[in-house]
């Protein structure tokens, strides 16, 4: 047994195997007549079988539901790879992180239709409620972070996925995606983590720098003009300033991961930057671990920060934040009324007994808001 079975993708080999317990699964029968209705099961099954590769499968199913989510439920999601010079060069793609599946799921739709090949996902298993979706998951090569462990755990767990994203970039020369922190950034103040970046150098030769570098670390920015969950994210602000030890339970991931999936986002864009290893090796290797880690964090966050396409909204929610009219040049009167509608829509979807209607609109604003600030500051 390979020490990365328990959290790889599945090898194309072993994918009949799991289509079979798939279609036995009646939780999964039903999910997908949920997903494809009026499609017979039968014909979902034969064609599954039909596909011998993860990136097959992920051409026949999962592209056609992101091409339909697309249509649907955006103004259109693009992409500009001119920063990537060497687009056959395998990179970890570190991203802000706005939404529990499409985050990744659009890039991987936006690679293939530039003739790329589609990412390996860092996935939390907190999210892997049920037995069909880890599988489905790995089918569509996620590989799994392993939460909910102690610590002597964690480390171990820690330095086996490092192991394995060094293994994916340098050997299987497969790109990877990774959000900048665990779990979303619910004010949308997008800041990396430096465990991250400590558990990506726990693999790899040499010193951190070296180990980093080894990863071809491309930081992706992602916009999205509306986000779905943002009244979501703000009534769990309110219950964790109202409930000590407030934790959102696993029914509240499924409505996140549905609500994420469907509702309206407007438009959406991915900007990659150039991967940072240009920037990495200027760093003095002789700085302090902390200080170092530190430092590569906001070198992220600032290519991040700066990618970010601005929409007439989060220079709406800047000046009602402030109470000013500084950005009054990049909107027009009819944004500013439509996106007060929505703001008090999205506030009307609220169920709160004792909801703080100011402090909601507070939140949601700084969620619009802060990627403007960011944006500036990294312009600056």
């Amino acid at each position: 047994m390979n020490e990365f079975d328990e959290i790889r993708p599945y090898h194309d080999e072993e994918l009949p195997q799991i289509y079979e317990e798939l279609i036995a699964d009646p939780m999964f029968q039903q999910v997908i007549g949920v997903v494809m209705p009026g499609v017979p099961f039968e014909g979902i099954a034969m064609k599954m079988r039909s596909c011998k590769t993860k990136l097959e499968f992920q051409k026949t199913f999962c592209y056609a539901l992101l091409k339909d989510i697309m249509q649907k439920a955006t103004k259109g999601v693009t992409i500009n790879l001119d920063a990537l010079t060497d687009k056959q060069q395998a990179y970890t793609y570190i991203s802000n992180h706005r939404d529990i599946i499409l985050d990744s799921g659009f890039l991987d739709v936006l690679l293939v239709e530039n003739n790329l090949d589609t990412v390996e996902i860092a996935i939390g298993d907190n999210l892997l409620i049920y037995p069909w979706i880890k599988k489905v998951v790995r089918i569509n090569k996620s590989f799994i972070v392993q939460r909910a462990l102690t610590m002597r755990q964690m480390l171990e767990s820690s330095a086996r996925m490092s192991r394995y994203m060094h293994y994916a970039i340098g050997e299987k020369r497969q790109s990877i995606w990774i959000a900048q922190r665990e779990g979303r950034a619910k004010d949308s103040d997008d800041r990396t983590q430096d465990s991250i970046l400590k558990m990506m150098a726990m693999g790899g030769e040499g010193d951190i720098i070296d180990r980093l570098m080894e990863l071809n670390i491309a930081p992706l920015a992602i916009s999205y003009e509306y986000d779905p969950c943002d009244f979501l994210k703000a009534q769990e602000f309110q219950q964790k300033r109202d409930i000590e030890g407030f934790k959102k339970s696993q029914a509240d991931d499924l409505i996140n991961m549905q609500t994420g999936l469907f509702g309206y986002k407007g438009r959406v864009h991915f900007q990659p930057a150039a991967c940072i290893n240009d920037e990495l090796a200027k760093l003095d290797r002789n700085m302090p671990k902390q200080e170092l880690f530190t430092t590569i964090s906001a070198l992220i966050d600032k290519s991040i920060h700066a990618n970010y396409r601005i929409y007439p909204n989060n220079y709406v929610a800047l000046d009602l934040l402030n109470g000013s009219n500084d950005y009054a040049d990049n909107y027009t009167s009819e944004d500013k009324l439509q996106f007060e509608g929505y703001l008090a829509q999205q506030i009307e979807r609220i169920q709160l007994p004792n909801k703080d209607v100011d402090f909601l609109r507070t939140k949601l604003l700084e969620m619009y808001a802060n990627p403007l600030k960011n944006y500036l500051a990294a312009h600056a």
